[in-house]
């Protein structure tokens, strides 16, 4: 469940999940980071997407987001539904599994990959490993938990995975106490929640990119240069045009594509590398187009570009030297 809606009042009521971050809104940045999802609900007003979400809107709209998590909750069907909201421009792929993984139900075995601290709210016992396990013996995890949550130094109630049933049933209580959800602020939806925290290092880092928003113009701005950077803009341009052309499922090997473009530039002419990878891609299309295939059309170019670079630094051959001091000496012994 994505929350898509409210006001943006201090990006002066923009539309903000339509904003562009490297060339892509923050609500499909959002979306490609839980493309595995079996269904996506999108809370708020209807907006063009890269692929197929439903949309439902809170009664009234504008009405707050406990009653949009109540809205959205309506097209739920799953144990367990992740929330998020849609101005999170670096959510990764790894993340979303890590926050399902850690709100998994406790008769299940979950395993929280990649580089995790995750914390049991009952002990405050944190296990800060590569690969935490939660088991049904209970060694691990909390009985009857409620769900997995980002942790920045501060919970993130919109970057968390929820047991539905319990979700629901602290906004029915939340109802009954407070006569509406309209207007209710967000942070009332967790005291009586039994969650695990999570904190998801980014390349060792000690935070991670997730819960970083666009609230302001200058939080805007910052994304915008952050994914620029030296370090991440090849990976964060190729999954732009990925999506932009519909093909985010394919694996492309970059180092492999980069060392022919240079090979081509360096051996053949500079135009030659982006002629060549274009070639590639159009001649693995051709065969299927499979991570395979592009790997191979990529080395078939290399082996190519290889053989034009070698021959540009052969002089000539031997054997057309002589033949070619033979008849200059024939000549001269004709005195011509």
């Amino acid at each position: 469940m994505v929350l898509a809606g409210g006001g943006a009042r201090r990006l002066g009521g923009t539309d903000k999940p339509s904003l562009t971050v490297g060339g892509r809104t923050l609500l499909d940045r959002v979306l490609s980071a839980c493309d595995g999802a079996a269904a996506t609900v999108v809370v708020g007003p209807r907006r063009p997407t890269r692929r197929p979400v439903a949309w439902v809107r809170e009664d009234p709209p504008g009405s707050g987001p406990l009653a949009a998590l109540d809205a959205g909750l309506g097209g739920v069907s799953a144990r367990t539904v992740l929330v998020l909201s849609a101005d999170l421009p670096f959510l990764r792929t790894e993340t979303v599994g890590a926050l399902l993984e850690a709100a998994a139900p406790d008769t299940e075995t979950s395993t929280v990959t990649g580089t995790a601290s995750v914390t049991d709210t009952s002990t405050g016992t944190a296990t800060s490993t590569g690969t935490a396990t939660h088991t049904a013996d209970g060694t691990e995890g909390i009985e009857g938990t409620d769900g997995a949550i980002v942790n920045d130094g501060r919970d993130q109630p919109l970057l968390a995975a929820y047991r539905s049933e319990s979700l629901r049933r602290e906004l029915a209580l939340l109802r009954a106490e407070y006569g509406s959800l309209t207007g209710l602020p967000l942070r009332l939806l967790l005291p009586e929640l039994r969650l695990r925290r999570i904190d998801v290092a980014a390349g060792g880092g000690a935070s991670a990119p997730d819960a970083v928003d666009c609230d302001t113009w200058e939080d805007v701005a910052a994304a915008r240069a952050r994914i620029r950077e030296h370090d991440t803009v090849l990976d964060e341009w190729m999954a732009a045009a990925k999506a932009e052309l519909g093909i985010e499922d394919l694996d492309v090997d970059t180092a492999a594509l980069l060392d022919l473009a240079r090979d081509a530039a360096h051996g053949v002419a500079r135009p030659a590398a982006p002629l060549t990878t274009f070639l590639v891609g159009y001649a693995a299309a051709r065969r299927g187009g499979s991570p395979e295939q592009v790997a191979e059309a990529a080395e078939t170019a290399a082996r190519l570009a290889a053989r034009w670079a070698a021959e540009g630094e052969e002089g000539p051959e031997t054997g057309a030297g002589e033949q070619g001091g033979a008849q200059n000496d024939g000549k001269q012994s004709d005195g011509r």
